[in-house]
């Protein structure tokens, strides 16, 4: 196909404003906002939400600003609201294992209910025991057992007492212990001095006497100590009859007070038995008489506190499962933490210092994270990768293990945890995953890909107008004209460089519609117009474009040498995109090219001195073999070629120049001159075709900078692929320029329709030709006169001497390294 030269209605894409079936976008604000070009990701979407087996977790890849966030939030919240409430999430305390509390699960909003009524519980068996204790039927008990013990003590003590008598000694009961005394003749007790004067046959029977009784007090105490015994089991028996039915009747109405059937009931049954007997067995807590008060209170703190419930899941006010976007991952927001407090120099905690986490709240329900935070912190990677292994949160203070003050810690209860992950990535997140660790992978079973564009059409449109009203809406900014809905609509085509696709990044339509909005209102407008829409535009470009004007100005000033006029030999003007981040545009670049002869071949400079990316250096490789396929009768070529980009100081990437490339190589080789006010943009193949670019827009746009500064004399343009038609949707300065036929745009499907626009000679082939039948091109053609001086370069080589070249062999070996 020859070159084509478009006319200025090609160079974007006009959206009448009459085609929108609205006046303003206030019409628009009571139709629903709809998952806009992204129909392939809302059915994943729904289906991962909806799928109620494990491991089908969601992973969402989608670029920035494609709504992927928001659209999720939004589709979790809609699926939640037909899910059941899960159920309360609360710790206990383990009385058989105080350092692992259990996990208790309880019908939605139990939880709080059961923590109060055990806290009612708690506060009155400080009233309620020592009353019961404290009744007549109870003391009257408790004096007739004592009776019946002090009636059998009474007994033997007598008998005890008798024979110390009859021993002549004396009995006294002093603070639980039996003394006794040696008494004289008269009853009179006799001194330590007293009895060493006693003759030696007295004393001798003393002692004897002594022995006797002090067995005597011995059987005494065996005898006593059982019926002690037996008194303080009946007590405890009666105590614990008089307490256990008001115990009983309290938690057994508790437990029946949970209607809900659940999955814990028997584990809280068991808990509540527990209680009960844990109160049975320190009753002697609650007699207050004789006690001193601090110390009473201590002990009965201590004792009430194991019947507490740590509540860390409350989910009494859903209506539906649980939704819960972690913005900022860390370990204790996400997977919980246990609180610690210091006492005499150590690190203790409980099980009511236990807190709950994102995954915890988020049982039964949905969790949305961004990959980018959980790899942030290893140790939360880590653990989010057991749990989706395991299915099993364990709660833990990892810091606990390896600190240097002493630490009393606990494990409580793992627990099990049904809740769907959804994980907001990048496209290379995704298959990174996939290939490293597709243990990981498979338990996201579910691929959200959003689309980075999608076609246009009447509803495309028409969905995009109702995001507008929305954002509107929301923001309680003025609504948008039909004019000024499509002018941010040609926006949405020229991010998307496509004239039938519109960009998906939701986020830069947002930015323009409210930038617009402000634009209205500066002027006082109650509605936006399309000027609106432009001069936020420009705003924004002017904000930017520092860069830029800093480049165009290096140009004009001559510090970069452009040249736009006349015909140079071997060299050409290329189109480089430059992307900032916040902002793209395109620079002219000038390529030469120098060729001898020789047999180095062709020398990429800034490869070589590594200022070229991968991408770049393929593209001079396909060059460097086109050559002796369209010289093939001439091979090996007897050829040295040195190609640069002239003031390039900082690296090249992309294989767009290679076109110009071997415009400027075969501009050498010809010795024809080339047009300087026509750049070049385009890759190429090894059959001579020309493939599309990015950046269309701005590298055009770019070099009609530099022209129109230079001088606009009707000659300048640029030659671009004809695959990038469609992407053309240019600055209207340029279309209006294209208009009056003082800039070109040119289009070329094969590298023989270029070099003939820029050389005014004709190429020696067409798009049709086969390079392997071509022997000889005519002479007077592009093609015709390289093949001449590569015959002559040949032939001189021929004459010389054969010798190393060192330097080229330690290029060609850096470049196979």
């Amino acid at each position: 196909m020859p070159i084509t030269r478009l006319e200025p209605c090609a160079l974007s894409l006009a959206i009448e404003p009459d085609a929108l079936d609205f006046q303003d976008t206030a019409a628009l604000t009571d139709q629903s906002l709809s998952w806009i070009g992204q129909e392939r990701a809302q059915q994943a979407a729904f289906f991962g939400l909806e799928m109620r087996q494990p491991d089908y977790n969601l992973f969402v890849l989608g670029e920035t600003g494609s709504g992927r966030s928001s659209l999720l939030r939004q589709a979790m919240a809609h699926v939640a609201a037909s899910r059941p409430v899960p159920p309360d999430m609360c710790y206990v305390h383990n009385f058989d294992l105080p350092e692992r509390p259990l996990a208790l699960r309880l019908p939605a909003g139990q939880g709080s209910w059961l923590r109060q009524q055990l806290a009612l519980f708690a506060k009155n068996l400080q009233q309620e025991v020592p009353k019961r204790l404290n009744e007549e039927d109870f003391k009257a008990e408790v004096e007739r057992i004592e009776k019946r013990f002090r009636v059998e003590e009474t007994r033997a003590y007598a008998e005890l007492n008798a024979l110390a008598e009859t021993l002549h000694f004396a009995i006294q009961r002093e603070a639980g212990r039996l003394i006794f005394t040696l008494l004289d003749e008269s009853g009179n007790v006799l001194t330590e001095n007293e009895v060493l004067a006693l003759p030696k046959a007295r004393r001798a029977a003393i002692d004897q006497a002594e022995q006797t009784l002090r067995s005597a007090i011995t059987s005494y105490l065996e005898k006593i100590r059982p019926l002690e015994r037996q008194r303080d089991e009946a007590l405890s028996a009666l105590h614990r009859e008089w307490i256990q039915p008001l115990l009983a009747r309290v938690l057994n109405a508790i437990l029946d007070g949970l209607t809900q059937p659940f999955a814990d009931r028997d584990k809280l049954g068991h808990y509540l038995d527990q209680i009960q007997q844990d109160v049975l067995e320190n009753l002697d807590v609650f007699w207050v008489s004789g006690v001193d008060e601090d110390k009473y209170q201590t002990r009965m703190n201590s004792l009430l506190g194991r019947y507490q419930i740590n509540l860390v899941v409350d989910n009494r006010e859903l209506s539906g499962a649980p939704v819960v976007v972690e913005d900022n991952p860390s370990f204790k927001s996400l997977i919980g933490s246990i609180e610690y407090q210091s006492v005499e120099g150590a690190l203790m905690t409980d099980y009511t210092r236990i807190r709950a986490g994102g995954l915890l709240r988020a049982h039964g329900g949905f969790l949305m994270l961004h990959l980018d935070d959980l790899l942030a912190d290893g140790l939360v990677w880590e653990k989010i990768c057991r749990l989706l292994r395991s299915h099993m949160l364990q709660i833990e203070e990892p810091w606990a293990a390896s600190a240097a003050t002493p630490v009393v810690s606990i494990e409580p209860e793992a627990v099990a945890l049904q809740v769907k992950i959804v994980l907001i990535g990048s496209r290379e997140q995704y298959y990174a995953i996939q290939e490293s660790n597709p243990e990981l992978a498979r338990r996201f079973r579910v691929k959200v890909d959003f689309a980075a564009s999608f076609l246009a059409s009447t509803q495309a449109y028409h969905a995009l107008s109702i995001f507008i009203a929305h954002v509107c809406q929301q923001a309680c900014l003025p609504h948008f004209s039909k004019g000024a809905v499509a002018a941010v609509l040609g926006a949405c085509h020229r991010v998307a460089e496509d004239q039938t696709r519109l960009s998906a990044n939701f986020s830069h339509t947002e930015t323009l519609v409210v930038e617009s909005a402000m634009q209205c209102k500066a002027r006082n407008g109650q509605i936006v117009e399309a000027e609106d829409v432009i001069s936020a535009q420009q705003a924004s470009i002017l904000r930017h474009n520092y860069p830029d004007q800093c480049a165009q100005e290096a140009i004009a000033d001559g510090d970069v040498v452009i040249a736009v006029h006349g015909q140079r030999t071997g060299q050409i003007n290329g189109l480089s995109l430059i992307d900032m981040g916040d902002q793209s545009f395109g620079m002219p670049v000038r390529v030469t090219a120098h060729t001898f002869a020789g047999e180095d071949g062709l020398l990429n400079i800034e490869r070589e001195v590594g200022l070229s990316g991968p991408i770049h250096d393929k593209g001079v490789f396909i060059l460097q073999h086109l050559l002796p396929a369209l010289f093939s009768h001439n091979a090996p070529l007897a050829l040295n070629a040195s190609i640069v980009f002239e003031q390039e100081y900082y690296g090249i990437e992309g294989d767009s120049a290679s076109c110009a490339e071997l415009y400027v190589l075969l501009s050498a080789l010809a010795g024809l001159p080339l047009k300087q006010g026509i750049a070049v943009t385009g890759a190429i193949n090894q059959y001579g075709e020309i493939l599309p670019v990015g950046g269309i827009n701005e590298k055009i746009e770019g070099f009609f900078k530099v022209c129109r500064t230079a001088g606009l004399d009707g000659t300048q343009g640029v030659l671009i692929p004809g695959r990038n038609r469609r992407h053309l949707m240019l600055d209207s300065a340029v279309i209006e320029a294209v208009a009056r036929g003082e800039f070109h745009i040119y289009t070329a499907e094969h590298m023989c329709d270029g070099i003939e626009l820029l050389s005014d000679f004709p190429c020696g082939i067409s798009a049709d030709s086969e390079l392997n039948d071509m022997v000889n091109y005519p002479p007077d053609t592009v093609l015709g006169r390289a093949q001449r001086t590569l015959r002559a370069y040949r032939a001189a080589c021929q004459q010389l001497p054969q010798q190393p070249k060192p330097g080229h062999k330690r290029a060609v070996a850096r470049a196979e390294k």
